[in-house]
């Protein structure tokens, strides 16, 4: 295995504190969802976005592997429980958009991208994760 990427990034405060990458270009604020601080976001928001990024960058790989080329959109809705003290998890609805493929066409696409998603893998049989055809 070959590392082709690391991110770094400190936070400080838990969910009343702040993210910092390493080099300095990510510096947020973040805050409980159930805060909704002004200014800031929650873990939730920073999960949806790295997941409907990389989910959406696997589905361009299969894409291209497959000789096809559609413009997509991915939706991630990231939600938090509460399953009594201390005791979280999340779960997750991933909803695809790809333009001007037919349903059994995207729906192979949006199948194999999940095989390809180092999310999807890392989630895999810990996470309820939900794809859906937008």
């Amino acid at each position: 295995m070959s590392k082709i990427y690391e991110a770094t990034v400190t936070n400080t405060g838990g969910r009343t504190g702040e993210v910092i990458s390493f080099d300095g270009k990510f510096n947020l604020k973040i805050s409980s969802p159930t805060l909704n601080l002004e200014g800031t976001t929650n873990p939730e928001q920073l999960f949806a976005a790295g997941y409907s990024s990389c989910f959406n960058g696997a589905l361009q790989a299969v894409m291209a592997k497959n000789k096809v080329s559609f413009k997509t959109n991915v939706t991630a809705k990231v939600a938090l429980h509460n399953n009594g003290e201390l005791n979280f998890n999340i779960s997750v609805e991933l909803q695809v958009e790809i333009l001007g493929a037919d349903k059994e066409v995207a729906e192979k696409l949006m199948h194999e991208a999940d095989l390809v998603c180092p999310y999807s893998k890392a989630l895999k049989n810990n996470v309820e994760v939900t794809l859906s055809l937008k």
